[in-house]
């Protein structure tokens, strides 16, 4: 089996079989972290669609001083909030309509009993800035090694540390706003 180091080379080189073996090991990471971002199946599908496009136009630049893991992460957050960027300038021209409601919201990794759970908490996660947004997807969503986390985001683990402790007291604010009379 090759790893996906070799697919890369392999996808930069041309092979359409190598790049159907990359998305089959990448399509549900790439959807579920376009989802989270989102909250929107067709959008996570057009993101994960621009996210393979863009893995494919962009393989042979691929140097391997990351992980492939860790590219294909930076390359799907980047695209996700690109693309929310994008909506929220339609929104603010008045263009499109910003839906901010996420009570139907769906993810793949939330049981049924949890639902209206994750819908508070992705409405709470939403109100975090960029920064704090990602690292919290990507430690407690994504549940990836805060390692991994700081080489996705290009900076220290101490670092993501701190950006997680600011989430959380922010959340935590929200949340207290949410719901004023649970507090402790």
């Amino acid at each position: 089996m090759q790893t996906e180091d070799e697919i890369i080379k392999a996808i930069a080189k041309g092979s359409e079989q190598a790049f159907t073996t990359f998305y089959e090991l990448y399509a549900k990471k790439v959807f579920n972290t376009a989802l989270s971002y989102t909250k929107n199946t067709e959008e996570a599908q057009d993101i994960t669609q621009d996210v393979f496009v863009k893995i494919y136009r962009k393989a042979t630049t691929f140097k391997g001083k990351s992980s492939v893991n860790t590219w294909v992460y930076r390359i799907v957050i980047n695209t996700s909030l690109n693309y929310l960027d994008k909506k929220s300038r339609k929104a603010d021209s008045g263009t499109e309509i910003k839906n901010d409601d996420v009570i139907n919201f769906n993810h793949p990794g939330v049981i049924l009993e949890n639902k209206e759970n994750a819908a508070t908490l992705y409405r709470v996660i939403d109100c975090l800035i960029e920064n704090q947004k990602t690292a919290f997807i990507l430690s407690y969503i994504e549940e990836l090694p805060r390692q991994e986390v700081a080489d996705i985001m290009e900076t220290s683990v101490k670092a993501v540390e701190s950006l997680l402790q600011r989430a959380k007291a922010n959340m935590r604010k929200e949340l207290e706003n949410l719901y004023p009379n649970r507090r402790k």
